[in-house]
């Protein structure tokens, strides 16, 4: 009686926490007000270069995510002036769980609701509350070269972002910020899982475009400049970025 009581009351907190999840979800993405999203810096590797570089992180580092979410709404017409507005915590000293690897559906369950116990033990930010929270792990680039994969959450609206702690490699740090951002928003990747290569077309940021290659510009959700079918290269920056037409489908920006 008392395992079936208890089996019963978890159950409950469960289907209470999923509906939370999702009606904040649903009304993030309705975009009648502006959404703020909160930058957690977490010293990935415990280096010294990670920690000088988190001491000297500032609110101007991440106005390029900033503005690139509002210009790009503009573009698509969204009515809302300022759509998202990023701010920056004090840093967090824990480090949050790693996505699992060939875990599964649940072993990803799992993940999804150990990072959200993680974002509210760790929630460093004294302002708003947050509509996003994006957990930032700063690496030195010396010591990692390769960074392993981030993840965002639509169900929990939480990043874990993997970027390096140096001021020459902000630009392509907060491409990986906006595209996790995105991921929260309902946005999918756009890329081959094999290769990494941009699919075609809406992996491309100007899929009509005549020649086809060079691209100028990456969609932000496929990660890469495809410069022929072969060939493509990381952006260095989000002014190297876009968002196509089926991410601002899948984000609620055009119909």
């Amino acid at each position: 009686m008392f395992r079936t009581l208890r089996i019963v009351v978890l159950l409950f907190i469960l289907a209470t926490v999923a509906q939370g999840a999702w009606l904040a979800r649903v009304r993030t993405v309705e975009w009648r007000e502006t959404v703020r999203v909160v930058i957690y810096p977490i010293n990935g590797d415990g280096s010294g270069v990670s920690e000088a570089y988190i001491r000297g992180l500032a609110q101007e580092t991440f106005r390029p995510v900033e503005e690139f979410m509002n210009q790009e709404a503009r573009r698509y017409g969204l009515g809302l002036a300022q759509p998202v507005e990023v701010r920056v915590a004090p840093r967090v000293e824990a480090i949050p769980p790693a996505p699992p690897r060939d875990a599964g559906i649940p072993g990803a369950v799992v993940w999804s609701l150990r990072m959200r116990y993680f974002a509210w033990a760790n929630d460093t930010y004294r302002g708003p509350r947050p509509q996003v929270r994006m957990f930032v792990l700063y690496f030195d680039p010396a010591r990692h070269p390769r960074l392993a994969h981030s993840a965002g959450l639509q169900k929990g609206l939480i990043g874990r972002v993997n970027a390096f702690g140096d001021a020459a490699q902000e630009g392509s740090n907060n491409v990986v910020i906006a595209h996790e951002l995105l991921h929260t928003f309902g946005a999918t990747d756009k890329y081959d899982f094999a290769n990494n290569r941009p699919v075609h077309p809406y992996g491309y940021a100007e899929p009509a475009r005549t020649p086809l290659y060079p691209q100028r510009f990456a969609e932000i959700m496929a990660g890469r400049i495809p410069l022929s079918e072969t060939r493509s290269e990381i952006p260095r920056s989000l002014e190297e970025t876009l968002i196509g037409a089926l991410t601002a489908l899948e984000i609620n920006w055009a119909k």
